[in-house]
C-alpha cells in the first residue's frame, strides 16, 4: 500500500467500504473470467447464449434492458448534487459530474444511437445494474469521506479530466460507427470498420476503461482504483469472448485485430 500512498487518499477506516471494495472488485473479476470461459452475461450478441428454457427466464427488449443498466447510476450521480457537502468539495463535485455525464451519455446512446436486434435476459441485467449503481454511490461516498484528510502527494485531477473526456469521446465515436452498420433496419452482424476497429474489435470497451481510469484519477481513492481495475478485468474477458465470436462467425475476420488493447491483447 505504501507504493500507492503518494497516488491515493488513505483508505477510510470503514468496514462497509472495505467490504464494498472487495465485493465489487471480486464480482467484476469473476464476471470477466466467466466471459472468457464462455459463460456470458446475456446481452448484446450473447443475449441468447446458453439460454435456459423460455419459461424459466424473463426477457426484456435490449433498449429497455440497457436503460435499466445505466439509469439508476445516473439518478444516483445526479442525486449527489442535493448533498451540500458534495457540492462544496471540488473533487466530490467533479467526480459526481463526470459520473452523471457518463451515464447520461449512455442513456442518450441507448435512445438515439444504438440499433438493437435481440433481447436481454433480466437475470443478466440485474448484476450489471447493481454494479454500476453501487459503484457510482460508493465512488462518491469514498470521495465524501476524504474531506478533511490530507490529499495525495500527486494531484491528478486534471489528468483525470483529460482521460475522462478522451474516453467519453472515443466511446461515443465508436458506438456511432457500430450504429452505422445497421442502417435502414438491417439487423445482421458485420465486421466493424473505421477508427480503432482496424486494431481491436472492442475499441468502445477500451475507451470505457479510459473513462473509469479518468474517474480514478479525478477521485484518487482506493475504491475508485479497484473499481477501475475490476472494470478493466471484466471488459478484457468480454472483449476476448467478442473476438472469439467474430472469429467463429466470419472466415474473413482479420486475425491481427486484437480484442481490447492494440497490438497487445
Amino acid at each position: 500500500m505504501s507504493i500507492l500512498s503518494g497516488f491515493l487518499y488513505p483508505p477510510p477506516s470503514s468496514a462497509f467500504m472495505t467490504a464494498m471494495t472487495a465485493i465489487g472488485t471480486g464480482a467484476l473479476a469473476y464476471f470477466g473470467l466467466s466471459e472468457a470461459w464462455g459463460k456470458h452475461l446475456q446481452y448484446s450478441k450473447f443475449w441468447n447464449a446458453g439460454s435456459p428454457p423460455s419459461g424459466k427466464q424473463i426477457r426484456v427488449s435490449s433498449r429497455v434492458g440497457m436503460l435499466l443498466l445505466y439509469t439508476p447510476a445516473l439518478v444516483a450521480a445526479a442525486a449527489a448534487f442535493a448533498v451540500p457537502a458534495v457540492v462544496a468539495d471540488d473533487r466530490c463535485r467533479l467526480l459526481a459530474l463526470a459520473l452523471a455525464l457518463h451515464f447520461f451519455k449512455r442513456d442518450l446512446e441507448v435512445l438515439f444511437i444504438h440499433q438493437y436486434s435481440g433481447n436481454m435476459i433480466l437475470n443478466s441485467a440485474i448484476p450489471i445494474t447493481l454494479s454500476y449503481f453501487t459503484g457510482t454511490v460508493c465512488m462518491i461516498y469514498a470521495q465524501y469521506v476524504t474531506q478533511g484528510v490530507p490529499g495525495p502527494t500527486l494531484d491528478l485531477k486534471v489528468a483525470g479530466e483529460v482521460l475522462f473526456l478522451v474516453g467519453i469521446t472515443g466511446n461515443f465515436y465508436h458506438h456511432h460507427l457500430l450504429s452505422k452498420l445497421r442502417e435502414n433496419g438491417d439487423k445482421t452482424y458485420k465486421i466493424p470498420k473505421g477508427g480503432l476497429f482496424e486494431l481491436v474489435i472492442c475499441p468502445h470497451y477500451l475507451f470505457e476503461v479510459i473513462v473509469f481510469i479518468g474517474f480514478c484519477l479525478i477521485s484518487q481513492t482506493l475504491y475508485s482504483f479497484f473499481f477501475a481495475l475490476g472494470t478493466l478485468w471484466y471488459l478484457m474477458g468480454r472483449s476476448y469472448a467478442t473476438r472469439r465470436w467474430y472469429l467463429s462467425k466470419f472466415e474473413n475476420f482479420p486475425r491481427q485485430v486484437k480484442a481490447l488493447i492494440p497490438y497487445v491483447f
